[in-house]
């Protein structure tokens, strides 16, 4: 049976604007992973008469109805009670949750009010969700054919409990495995990866091959039902080998989130230290390696050169080289990487400059024009861009071009021109 999902978000702060529903986000992307269709996202305030018309509408359209938010202690979480009443369950004590809720407040060493136990009142007969994350539990039941997960709010509770709760809970409502795998691209956009790949988009059904859209790359996940995971895994095999043969290098990884994943893993495999000279990023390229657990193994730092006399005094750029040729060009951004790694006692270094915008620079340079280079220790590389979109794509696109020239020389790979 091919199960259909709808999202609730449950509070007035989303429908205001003041918080962002990062939840449906990843729940989506999550529940995608699993083969589960995700048909409808609602948001509703904190109004109970609101909240159970959203309730009766998402039944009559989908099987899997999961809520997020309104578990807490307060008068305004009215998730429990609204879905427990529309179907037909009343809420009881849960014991080991109303404990889970009083050592919470015990280790974190503050005073527990009594409306907090609320949150320990739970549909009667439904499978608890622990939150090892916070106070709430969430909790799951089934009720004239339909399954209704409910969620905390919190990202940091939601989805972690998802994770470990929630997913086994929806595994175990399909027959049969359901298994994807997740390829990163880089370096071809959304649309032209689909161009590419549309008919084996269109006709596949099981596996299905499906893209998602990043901010400056393309996320491809192929998803295969079977008997087993070994069923699963033979299914999808030759729809990856057929992307692969499409895409080629562009493919930088598989189940990876980040070019920076895969870089830090090859430095450290060849025992190399890395070094970052950073313009027009400002910082990006070295948030982004650091964000990884384990970077200082091999990242050294970073000198975020934002005028020329920065980059004459910490990187040794040649101040001919800023007159001739002007801080945007191939000839600076090589000086950059080569005054990275000789301050930074590193073997390769990277280096950004650019225009970020909004508009163009004092000489003239457009919006977007950026040249990344690295330094490998023996020679110079470097990539001259026209990255589109506004401030903030420019440096996060600069940023991942950056890494992926280190990608292609930790791995033999030919350097590529983006400009064709």
């Amino acid at each position: 049976m091919a199960h259909t999902v709808e999202l609730i978000a449950v509070g007035t702060e989303l429908l205001l604007g003041n918080i962002a529903n990062t939840d449906a986000q990843m729940l989506s992307q999550e529940l995608s992973a699993l083969g589960l269709n995700v048909y409808y996202h609602t948001v509703v305030g904190d109004n109970p008469q609101r909240l159970r018309a959203a309730v009766e509408q998402a039944a009559g359209r989908a099987d899997i109805i999961i809520t997020t938010g309104g578990l807490g202690p307060t008068c305004d979480d009215l998730t429990k009670n609204v879905l427990a009443a529309a179907f037909g369950r009343q809420l009881v004590p849960h014991r080991e949750s109303a404990e889970r809720i009083r050592a919470y407040f015990h280790r974190a060493g503050r005073v527990m009010t009594d409306n907090n136990l609320r949150q320990a009142l739970l549909p009667q007969g439904c499978v608890v969700f622990p939150n090892d994350w916070g106070t709430a539990p969430g909790c799951a039941f089934e009720a004239g054919g339909r399954h209704v997960v409910m969620l905390p709010g919190p990202p940091s509770e939601c989805l972690p409990m998802f994770r470990a709760c929630a997913a086994p809970y929806l595994r175990g409502l399909s027959e049969g495995v359901i298994l994807s795998r997740t390829l990163r691209v880089f370096g071809m956009g959304e649309a032209a990866v689909e161009e590419k790949l549309r008919r084996e988009m269109n006709d596949l059904t099981n596996p299905t091959l499906a893209p998602y859209a990043k901010e400056g790359e393309v996320e491809l996940r192929i998803t295969a039902k079977a008997d087993s995971d070994t069923g699963a895994l033979a299914l999808m095999v030759p729809v990856e080998a057929r992307v692969r043969q499409v895409l080629g290098d562009l493919i930088y990884g598989v189940g990876v989130s980040s070019l920076e994943e895969v870089v830090l893993p090859l430095l450290e495999e060849r025992g190399l230290t890395l070094g970052c000279a950073e313009s027009c990023t400002g910082g990006l390229l070295a948030k982004r390696i650091t964000d990884v657990p384990g970077a200082s193994k091999v990242f050294r730092g970073s000198i975020i050169s934002y005028c020329n006399d920065v980059k004459e005094g910490a990187l040794g750029v040649d101040r001919k080289l800023l007159d001739t040729y002007g801080a945007v060009s191939p000839q600076v951004a090589e000086a950059m990487a080569r005054g990275a790694a000789r301050a930074m006692g590193c073997r390769v270094a990277l280096a950004t400059t650019g225009v970020a915008g909004p508009g163009a620079d004092d000489q003239g340079n457009p919006q977007g024009l950026v040249y990344t280079a690295l330094w490998t220790g023996e020679k110079a590389l470097v990539r001259k861009l026209r990255i589109t979109g506004g401030r903030g794509r420019v440096r996060l696109v600069a940023a991942s071009h950056a890494l992926d020239m280190a990608r292609r020389w930790l791995t033999g790979l030919p350097e590529r021109d983006f400009n064709q």
